[in-house]
């Protein structure tokens, strides 16, 4: 492997757990405001602890290449199943921009899915703890 791909995989895990960190964060300085909008989705707003624990432990592991392959799986299921909850059914009820907005928020969460089934099936790759294990990287096919 080049050095250049080497550290290809540390930099999509630094990208695709920013979001989660920061937002975890966030989530973290107003629960209670993050609970009404989790209501405002059908859900109980007691979600907010395992969102946030979610957000911000799985980000973390991402981050530091921890668990890779299942704490994707888990942000991967997380960002679908939110992006259909609040973005994709809003959206119905939208019209014009606030519409193309939604359906851009959700698209966003489809992608960031799809960055994590990657990392399922590639592993951590270098500078992950779990190279250090002997679990960073993709099993022979």
């Amino acid at each position: 492997m080049t050095d250049q791909l080497k550290y290809a995989a540390p930099l999509g895990r630094l990208l695709l757990s920013v979001i989660f960190i920061t937002s975890g964060w966030a989530k973290l300085g107003d629960p209670a405001g993050t609970a009404a909008y989790i209501e405002s989705g059908g859900l109980p707003g007691v979600l907010v602890w395992p969102t946030i624990a979610l957000e911000l432990v799985g980000g973390l592991f991402i981050l530091a290449g921890f668990q890779v392959r299942i704490t994707a799986v888990l942000l991967a299921g997380f960002s679908l199943l939110s992006g259909v909850l609040f973005h994709l059914l809003p959206a119905q009820g939208a019209e014009g921009m606030a519409q193309v907005m939604q359906m851009t928020q959700f698209m966003k969460n489809v992608s960031i899915a799809g960055g994590f089934l990657v990392l399922v099936a590639l592993g951590a790759g270098a500078l992950s703890l779990d190279s250090r294990r002997g679990a960073g990287t993709a099993v022979a096919a």
